[in-house]
């Protein structure tokens, strides 16, 4: 996976992602490990990215142009990738695009926020402190 350190410059990361502290599940297992990817005429269009746009897609919706006429990011992509529903920010009255990106990016991606409360919430009746088990 290429990053950019500060200076902009590119480099690659080693290993898998699991010993970066992402669960095996989030990686590598799940529902969308399972769905065989249809490539296509798509292929051109995502690049190395086609398998998981495909796997993403059966799993919510197809996947709307990443970027306008303009080559600018578009906020209804970067709802699609959260797994937003369509239209949760971009259809907010008033709000224009810079605000949309703005709310997408300061936002929490619904699946991220629902497995971190699951590892972060103690288990019921084994707190030591607790009468009721």
């Amino acid at each position: 996976m290429a990053a950019a350190d500060a200076a902009g410059e590119r480099h690659q990361h080693s290993g898998s992602a699991v010993g970066q502290g992402l669960a095996p599940a989030a990686v590598g297992g799940g529902p969308a490990a399972l769905v065989e990817p249809v490539l296509g005429a798509d292929r051109g269009r995502w690049g190395q990215y086609s398998a998981a746009v495909a796997r993403w897609e059966t799993l919510t919706r197809p996947a709307p142009p990443p970027t306008d006429e303009g080559g600018r990011l578009r906020p209804e992509f970067v709802e699609w990738m959260q797994g937003l529903d369509t239209g949760w920010v971009t259809a907010t009255p008033g709000l224009g695009r810079p605000a949309q990106l703005t709310a997408l990016g300061n936002g929490v991606v619904p699946q991220q926020a629902a497995r971190a409360l699951e590892l972060l919430a103690p288990p019921l009746g084994r707190c030591p402190r607790c009468r009721i088990r």
